[in-house]
């Protein structure tokens, strides 16, 4: 049985867990595929969800090998709609709502902004944003699953392969989350039996007290190398600074 929506005075409190897939060409960032799922911040059920392939303005501009990697067609790409096509869909998801994903502060959340610019419309604003990066990171801790991207959390907890499509990512990003919880919610119960070494001895908070130099200099590499991946041809302190004028 579906979930029933909920009614317009309480839909602004629901999650948008969203994700961009993208490729750079020089300077130029596009967007090339959108999705994304409202979910209950109460019960974490998927209300709805929404994606689509976009069409760039330049079809020549799009790498073969970015397509062939998430098994795309250029033919599906040509038969896209453009982004100004589906510009009220994807403001209609993501305005004044809660915006959940993994390393979107420094890289979903901008290219929304600069796609929306692009066509001359506002861009939608969120009503808070939850980096499950940055918070897996603090809370999960590197010690256990690594550089914490999400093709190695899912492999740690043995859901599937990460496949690069927007939809199949956000959903993925929520069952890690759920997955994340659950482990630190049973160890919390038992700390002493089943908490795991690495854990014990490497505590992390969301308020990064008790980090050493070493865990700060880790994030920032990590950070660099979760860029690097996404962005190749960009550096990440001209992203940053553009994200935050």
């Amino acid at each position: 049985m579906n979930p029933e929506l909920p009614s317009d005075d309480t839909s602004q409190t629901q999650i948008c867990f969203f994700d961009l897939e993208a490729f750079v060409t020089g300077q130029d960032r596009t967007v090339l595929e959108f999705g994304a799922i409202l979910v209950c911040p109460r019960t974490l059920v998927e209300l709805k969800s929404y994606s689509s392939l976009v069409r760039p303005d330049d079809l020549s501009s799009v790498p073969l090998d970015f397509l062939s990697r998430r098994g795309i067609t250029l033919e599906e790409v040509a038969a896209a709609p453009s982004f100004s096509k589906i510009a009220n869909q994807v403001h209609h998801f993501l305005h004044g709502r809660v915006w959940a994903g993994h390393y979107i502060e420094k890289c979903d959340c901008m290219r929304i902004r600069e796609a929306f610019e692009k066509i001359g419309r506002p861009a939608p604003e969120p009503k808070g944003i939850i980096d499950s990066w940055t918070l897996l990171t603090r809370r999960f801790g590197r010690r256990r699953a690594g550089n914490m991207k999400m093709a190695t959390l899912a492999k740690y907890f043995q859901i599937g392969d990460y496949k690069h499509r927007s939809l199949d990512d956000v959903r993925m990003n929520l069952d890690v989350i759920k997955h994340c919880a659950a482990v630190l919610f049973l160890e919390s119960s038992l700390p002493d039996v089943l908490t795991t070494d690495s854990a014990q001895q490497y505590p992390f908070d969301i308020e990064n007290e008790g980090e050493t130099e070493l865990d700060v200099i880790m994030e920032e590499d990590l950070e660099q190398e979760f860029h690097d991946e996404m962005y190749p041809e960009t550096d990440i302190a001209e992203d940053t600074n553009d994200y935050e004028a």
